[in-house]
Parts: structure tokens; C-alpha cells; sequence
């Protein structure tokens, strides 16, 4: 009898046995691998979520709205810039880069809550 329900578990692992070696000669344990596919379903949803903001800003804002969003948060070249930098080059006062940021901001706000 002992030897069958030693034979029951004979196909169990456990999260901290190694089951290969990284490229240094370390070993590999089945939780590593199962953290780096966690952080990939991370940035998986990430995408999905700037995705999203991204078609939000698109058809929910108004072109100038659209415009400071995508200034202020780098969302087309991947570097952000500031109030100042966003109302210089819009020609605009920073206060109403502040106001107009602050309405669509709200904006995107409520499409996320109907989300």
C-alpha cells in the first residue's frame, strides 16, 4: 500500500524545484517561470489599457483637448512634456493648458468608469 501512494505523488513538483539553467549556470525554478508569465499578462493589460486611453482620446475629446493630452503625456512620441513646454508650443497661456487639461482628464475619466 505505501508504495502505490508513494506512487500517486510520484508526478508532483514543487514551485522551488529546478527544472533548468539559465544561460550563467543558475538554476531555473518552475516559480521563475511562472513570475515571468505573470509580468507579461501585466504588460499584456497594460497595452490593452493605453489602448484604450488612446481611442478615448480620439473620440471622446475635442481636437485641442486631444492635442494637450497627447502633449502632456507623450502618448505619440513617448516623451512627455510640461505645462510650459505644452503652452509654448500651442501658443497658449500654462493656466489654460491647466484648464483645459484638467476638463479632459475629467472626460476620460467618466469613459473609464462606463468601462
Amino acid at each position: 500500500m505505501h508504495f502505490r501512494s508513494q506512487k500517486k505523488s510520484a508526478g508532483d513538483l514543487s514551485l522551488s524545484d529546478s527544472i533548468d539553467l539559465d544561460g550563467d549556470g543558475n538554476s531555473l525554478s518552475l516559480m521563475d517561470v511562472l513570475s515571468q508569465e505573470d509580468e507579461m499578462l501585466e504588460r499584456v493589460g497594460d497595452d490593452e489599457l493605453c489602448a484604450q486611453v488612446r481611442r478615448y482620446v480620439d473620440t471622446v475629446l475635442d481636437d485641442r483637448e486631444a492635442r494637450i493630452i497627447r502633449l502632456r503625456y507623450g502618448l505619440d512620441t513617448g516623451v512627455p512634456k510640461t505645462q510650459r513646454e505644452t503652452a509654448d508650443i500651442l501658443h497658449i497661456s500654462r493656466s489654460y493648458v491647466s484648464r483645459i487639461e484638467k476638463k479632459a482628464l475629467e472626460k476620460l475619466n467618466e469613459c473609464f468608469d462606463e468601462w
